[in-house]
């Protein structure tokens, strides 16, 4: 298969990824990181997956940036940079897959109960936002998967859509701004996939354009139930990639 097919299918994926996660709010970093370590190495997926997830967050910020909240772009933001940080010098000492397994199971129950209770909702409180910014941060960097957690905690806070959309987008931003340029200080990206980066970040516009247009044309009530079961199988995908490491090394 020639470079030029490789960087094809690459690319598609990505896109695929940045409209789905445009439109749940997440799942970018959840569907193409499985599928760019086919492509690479672990460590070169997690800074090309990182980019992709950049340029389309701040894409879907810009595209919905009526809808932004503020105070809970604060709230969750900064616990989640700094813990990010912590997240992103470690991802080198710590084995992912058993994380990965247990993440993806506690998603999964989370999903399903609420899927069942329609009425269930976090109280929006400083405490919970707080919790919820440095976990989901703290996987974000260690993982590069952290918008599922996310996810999680700010639909059930009963959010219009579009503010949802907005302040994850938002948020995503600055977890990403973080932990990128650590990466890069770290080397984990193999010099062969520098000019991936460009189109990457093309790609991550077009895609969040893209999920906007699809967003606008979904109901807000249509809108929770299709976060909880993109939420639901991220979770199962997880799971998945957590137990095939496992049982492969």
């Amino acid at each position: 298969m020639s470079e030029l097919v490789i960087l094809l299918l690459f690319l598609f994926a990505a896109f695929i990824s940045i409209v789905i996660g445009t439109v749940a709010g997440f799942g970018t970093s959840t569907i193409f990181l499985p599928i760019a370590l086919i492509f690479v190495d672990f460590k070169s997926a997690l800074v090309l997956v990182a980019i992709t997830h950049l340029s389309g967050s701040i894409g879907a910020t810009t595209f919905f940036r009526h809808g932004l909240d503020k105070r809970l772009i604060l709230l969750f933001g900064i616990p989640s940079v700094i813990l990010t940080v912590l997240g992103a010098y470690i991802v080198i000492y710590i084995p992912q897959n058993i994380l990965t397994t247990f993440l993806g199971i506690f998603l999964l129950l989370f999903s399903i109960y609420s899927l069942k209770h329609p009425n269930f909702k976090v109280k929006a409180g400083q405490l919970n936002t707080i919790i919820g910014g440095s976990l989901s941060g703290f996987l974000q960097g260690l993982m590069g998967i952290g918008g599922p957690l996310r996810g999680s905690f700010l639909i059930s806070y009963d959010l219009d859509k579009i503010t949802y959309i907005a302040t994850l987008s938002a948020i995503a931003v600055l977890i990403d701004t973080t932990r990128i340029p650590i990466y890069f200080a770290s080397n984990l990206l193999d010099a062969q996939f520098y000019y991936y980066i460009l189109p990457l970040i093309v790609v991550g516009v077009l895609g969040s354009y893209t999920g906007k247009k699809i967003v606008t044309k979904i109901p807000q009530k249509t809108f929770k139930k299709v976060v909880l079961v993109a939420i639901g199988l991220a979770s199962l995908l997880l799971i998945y990639s957590g137990i095939y490491s496992i049982i492969v090394t």
